[in-house]
């Protein structure tokens, strides 16, 4: 018997000592693969081959060891494709992920990655790394998912690429539920977050560590050392909804929204870089709840006002719910440099719901200099529970606030580091340390991806001369993205809509006229394409029916644009048929209408297809100028419903137009929902007036140097604040109708 253990023993041992024993198991089809993951030991590694792998919904569990984790990687990095309806389950404990490519599709569930199998095989002190989801989005961008969902405990993303999300969800999210462990100890770490647009709703997130449920429980999970590149999804880019978290060193570059402590107590920011380069609604960090520290942060250029200020400290709701706004208590905002930015909000959103003031807090050691030599300070409630002591602000002719805040002239050179520090030594304790050290785009991502480039821009690509009576139908669909299409003198038919895939401009050619004679519908923008019109005639005053010229159809990928230049449109009559229109669940990131006429036709922008009150929107932007409208129902009818405050947009603006004996329900432009409405220098002649409604938030409202002859005088309606109609109303000149 002696003998047969000390046998055993040395098998063992040999075991141990040679981890070559550990097998690589090259699988091709799905029937190999779930063979592997029944089979597969700590150390064994299954290697997906090169290829495309459509619609597979990956299960990988087993039980590695620390030492010898159970493997799932590619044959060769990158040349492993996930397409269509596929995702990837993981349960288990020591189970490493790396190497594979999500592209050209969506997963058929709610989450891409996740670190569960189900409910009850979570995964464990297990890593993904070296994995890229690339535009891997649900064509309706309502249809919501995570890509990556942290369940579990110990677990780590790292190196990753994770771009172009334009549906609704979180980018990566810690999952806490009651029940499963709360302290989850996660690391995420070394990724590059690509641009995500702005999704048009609340929801749009790039990580979310919790939820308001189980906030008041510490998840202790590490963000640190990624880049976040033009994460412009919603107003939290980062929403820690969770207690203990540590979210450092990253680099965020020209993303609209902030990092918000939203829920849960006791988180730190500290030495993250943020650069707006002046990109308006550009952010820092918003403060919420108790204990928060935030410092050795450096922001620069930041044009971001109120909740994505460079730093915001809000006020909350006294004896507030778990999901509304807990009363900042004992924050330290520390050590921070807040460069060219334009504001530093303190007791924002202060409101007669909003009433608990910050107490206990302290601002100190901060180094100021705000954008254009303003001062960026704000206050929209009371301030006195914030002790101001040590900061430096650059001289400013009326500082809001002089109590610990000492004005001084202050010189600032880049160091080696690319950074802005003052040249005076005096200076040398106040703002982020010196040696802060910019991560890198060669540290972080899959080093051996950088995705795509971007789809090619209206003129960028050729040029195709069209002869008069030529097929423009057959030109469109052989374009190629960026091209133009340059249109003869003469007359084109239109007998069936052109379907638009990609970004194309129909333009005229140099000194032409041509003319677009529409017999029902110009153009259906499908696939997530774009459409530019210059310097031509449209015709469709014999198009029969209901609907739009240009119709974007459900289904179609975000974030398309549609421009008219120099485009002169006559349709069938008042109320007939409409300009543009979009179907719920698409998403422009602008709409503009330039030098264009518009005459006997229906809505021009009709975007109210969103009727869902969560705070959907069609459109980023839209922009009128130098345009004129005669015998139209509407300039614009651009709907933005419901509460929540988690967007940028719409933006609307229209300029040095005229409008004359048009108008519908009451109004000849209706903006409802805008964050951001600038009505200027427009005439409007015998027609109905303008209607802008307020929905949510602090919205920005010009109406300025208007004329409005026999037209009503423009209206401005409150649908939640109790107070008078917000809005600067400057210098129109009204004429009451005869």
């Amino acid at each position: 018997m002696a003998q047969i253990r000390a046998v055993l023993t040395v098998a063992i041992l040999a075991s141990a000592a040679h981890p070559a024993l550990a097998r690589d198991m090259l699988v091709s089809d799905q029937a190999q693969f779930k063979s592997a993951v029944t089979k597969a030991q700590p150390g064994d590694a299954i290697i997906l081959a090169d290829g495309e792998w459509r619609d597979f919904q990956m299960v990988f569990t087993g039980t590695g060891t620390a030492e010898k984790p159970i493997a799932l990687t590619a044959q060769t990095k990158g040349k492993v494709l996930l397409t269509g309806q596929s995702n990837l389950r993981i349960g288990g404990r020591h189970l490493l992920v790396s190497g594979l490519v999500f592209k050209n599709g969506a997963s058929p569930t709610r989450e891409v990655i996740s670190f569960r199998r189900d409910s009850k095989t979570l995964a464990t002190d297990s890593r993904v790394t070296e994995v890229v989801i690339d535009g891997f989005s649900k064509t309706d961008r309502r249809a919501e998912d995570i890509w990556v969902a942290l369940y579990g405990t110990g677990n780590r993303v790292d190196h990753s690429h994770f771009g172009g999300k334009t549906n609704a969800g979180v980018t990566l999210a810690v999952i806490r539920r009651a029940g499963d462990p709360l302290d989850n100890r996660h690391r995420i770490d070394h990724n590059y977050f690509g641009p995500r647009p702005p999704l048009g709703s609340n929801g749009g997130e790039t990580i979310r560590i919790g939820t308001s449920e189980e906030s008041l429980s510490d998840s202790h999970t590490i963000v640190e050392r990624n880049i976040f590149d033009r994460t412009s999804g919603e107003v939290e880019i980062v929403s820690v909804k969770s207690g203990g978290n540590i979210v450092r060193e990253n680099l965020v570059l020209e993303a609209q929204g902030a990092f918000v402590l939203r829920h849960g107590n006791g988180n730190l920011i500290e030495r993250n870089i943020f650069l707006g380069k002046g990109v308006p609604d550009t952010g820092g960090v918003r403060v919420i709840n108790r204990d928060q520290v935030v410092r050795d942060n450096y922001f620069e250029g930041l044009a971001g006002t109120s909740f994505k200020s460079a730093v915001s400290v809000m006020n909350g709701v006294p004896n507030s719910v778990t999901n509304r706004y807990h009363q900042v208590a004992n924050a330290r905002i520390e050590g921070n440099s807040i460069i060219d930015s334009a504001r530093i909000t303190l007791a924002a959103g202060a409101d007669a719901e909003r009433s608990a003031a910050p107490t206990g807090s302290k601002f100190e050691r901060n180094l100021i200099v705000g954008a254009k030599g303003q001062d960026p300070f704000r206050a929209e409630g009371e301030i006195g529970g914030i002790a101001f002591a040590g900061n430096v602000e650059a001289r400013v002719a009326k500082p809001l606030l002089t109590a610990g805040i000492e004005q001084r002239e202050i010189k600032l050179e880049r160091a080696a580091n690319g950074l802005l520090y003052p040249t005076d030594p005096a200076f040398a304790a106040v703002g982020a340390p010196r040696d802060l050290k910019p991560v890198t785009r060669e540290e972080v991502g899959a080093g051996w991806y950088r995705g795509d480039a971007r789809e090619a821009a209206f003129g960028t690509g050729s040029t195709v001369s069209l002869a008069a009576g030529a097929s423009l139908a057959e030109a469109v669909a052989e374009a190629k993205a960026g091209d133009t299409l340059a249109l003869a003198t003469g007359t084109y038919d239109i007998a069936a809509p052109l379907t638009v895939q990609r970004r194309l401009t129909i333009a005229s050619a140099k000194d032409a006229q041509p003319v677009l004679r529409v017999a029902s519908r110009l153009a259906r923008i499908a696939g997530g394409g774009g459409l530019r019109l210059a310097n031509l005639a449209i015709d469709a005053s014999a198009a029969p029916g209901d609907g739009a010229l240009v119709a974007v159809e459900a289904g179609v990928a975000p974030n398309y644009s549609i421009a008219f230049d120099g485009v002169a449109v006559r349709g069938p009559g008042k109320g007939r048929i409409d300009g543009i229109a979009m179907a719920p669940g698409t998403f422009a990131d602008d709409v503009t209408i330039t030098n264009s006429d518009f005459a006997a036709m229906g809505v021009v922008v009709a975007a109210t297809g969103e009727q869902e009150p969560k705070g959907w929107y069609p459109m980023e932007r839209l922009t009128i100028g130098g345009s004129r409208f005669a015998g139209v129902a509407m300039v614009a009818d651009l709907l933005r419903k419901g509460s929540d405050e988690s967007t940028f947009g719409p933006w609307f603006a229209m300029t040095g137009s005229s409008v004359a004996n048009s108008g519908a329900g009451g109004a000849s432009l209706r903006i409802s929902g805008a964050q951001h409405t600038d009505i200027a220098q427009n005439s409007f002649a015998k027609s109905d007036g303008i209607v802008v409604i307020h929905s949510v938030g602090a919205p920005e409202t010009r109406i300025a140097s208007n004329a409005f002859a026999a037209t009503p005088a423009p209206r401005i309606e409150e649908l939640m604040w109790k107070g008078p109609p917000r809005g600067r109303l400057i210098g129109n000149v009204v004429e009451a109708r005869p």
